[in-house]
């Protein structure tokens, strides 16, 4: 399905959208009688005394409003978790082949698996990491995630995503944020669809400040399309389904959530082509830190410290010289979850849909085998990645633990570690 429909550009811009003429008040946010008799709601991602620069809201004129005259009740999340006590701190290094899609019908709720977590939802301080792998569409259902942003990455087959600010279609290659609170509704224009989903309980993602590199590169905000408003005034009943504080909720509504009609503000979901990232590098000798290859972050403190940070390894240039070119090795204070969402043929057991994980403070790098081949490079010609790979990493300051049924699951790589194995140990010459 090619993706027909229309955006508006530019992360964090207040931005407006109507689906009607002049159902969007010029003057004023909450007129006494507004246009069409629409409902007007606010939606807040920040407090209300935040400086201006940081505060998200949006306003919302929709047909109905969203509170309902009955009560929620428990849902079955299967393994979809937001309490990580059963988790595991494993030191341990793994590598998964792709997770199956699969052999009944399941949509993306239902195929959403928890792979790690760390914090409490509840206490808004933590991030988890989920896999997804949903084979048929969400129907007369809506989802809204009360327990933090959600980042997600399809890695195989398309999504296209209702939200109540409008929709979009998300590809492999390109990411969706979907800031708390804001409910959709996951579609399969393509069929299957598998990927990751990284989850933000501190703040809401954000671009990372560019510092030295200047006014220019990374990321840049107008390659962020939200949706224009487009609703539906259908009277059936819907299933509203929230997760909040680690636990899924529902209740029964008799119309679509999908009636908002127009909307103004700064608090909406984007997507994003990881291609249009542009990526820095070194180009005297020595690795730069991984730091400029982030997408999205959430700062933690002050201190470097982030909550979660959103990278890319995409086609690029490396002209360094008398440099490893390879990842040095390294133990960093944070989590790696590096996933393949493309690769050339000839990636080896990186095939799209793999993925690893490294734990907090752990030793990693390159296979003893290609430590070696890089050792026995004697050419200093400029060399450049595959165009064809595209690779997804979060990080976490945060020391997640892995849940149990990961551990065991049959898509992990059991011969993995053996590549770091049979190295040409160094020589001590006195």
């Amino acid at each position: 399905m090619p993706d027909a429909l229309r955006y508006l550009s530019g992360f964090g811009n207040t931005l407006s959208s109507e689906a009607e003429p002049d159902t969007l008040p010029r003057r004023q946010n909450t007129p006494q009688h507004a246009a069409l008799g629409l409902f007007t709601e606010q939606l807040n991602g920040t407090g209300f005394t935040v400086r201006r620069s940081e505060n998200q809201r949006v306003w919302l004129y929709r047909l109905r409003p969203q509170i309902l005259d009955r009560g929620w009740r428990r849902r079955d999340g299967g393994r979809l978790v937001g309490q990580f006590h059963n988790g595991i701190p494993s030191p341990e290094v793994m590598r998964f082949r792709p997770v199956p899609l699969p052999e009944t019908p399941t949509d993306f709720l239902a195929g959403l698996t928890t792979f790690a977590g760390a914090g409490d939802p509840s206490t808004r301080r933590g991030a988890a990491i989920h896999l997804y792998a949903a084979s048929a569409d969400m129907t007369d259902a809506a989802f809204a995630n009360i327990d933090g942003d959600l980042l997600v990455a399809p890695q195989h087959g398309a999504l296209l995503v209702r939200t109540e600010l409008g929709r979009l279609h998300v590809a492999p290659g390109e990411i969706l944020i979907i800031p708390r609170g804001i409910r959709f509704q996951v579609l399969l224009p393509d069929g299957p669809s598998r990927g990751f989903v990284s989850e933000l309980f501190d703040g809401h993602f954000q671009l990372p400040e560019r510092g030295p590199i200047g006014a220019n590169g990374m990321a840049d905000e107008r390659h962020f399309l939200a949706p224009v408003a487009d609703y539906e005034d259908i009277t059936t009943p819907w299933t509203i389904i929230v997760k909040q504080g680690g636990l899924l909720w529902e209740q029964t509504a008799d119309h679509s959530p999908f009636d908002v009609v127009a909307w103004q503000g700064t608090y909406a979901p984007f997507k994003y082509d990881l291609r249009n990232f542009n990526s820095m590098g070194s180009v005297s000798f020595d690795h730069p830190d991984p730091s400029i290859l982030t997408v999205l972050t959430c700062p933690m403190d002050d201190h470097g410290r982030n909550a979660v940070d959103v990278g890319v390894f995409i086609g690029r240039w490396d002209p360094t010289e008398h440099t490893f070119r390879p990842p040095y090795f390294h133990r960093n204070s944070a989590i790696e979850f590096n996933a393949v969402i493309s690769s050339p043929a000839t990636s080896g057991p990186w095939q799209p849909g793999a993925f690893s994980w490294t734990p907090y403070l752990t030793p990693h790098g390159v296979s003893s085998r290609g430590h070696a081949g890089e050792l026995d490079r004697t050419d200093g010609v400029p060399s450049r990645g595959s165009d064809e790979a595209i690779w997804l990493q979060f990080e976490s300051t945060y020391p997640l633990k892995v849940m149990p049924w990961m551990i065991d699951h049959d898509s992990r790589d059991g011969d993995y570690l053996r590549q770091f194995s049979g190295w040409q140990t160094g020589v001590l010459v006195r």
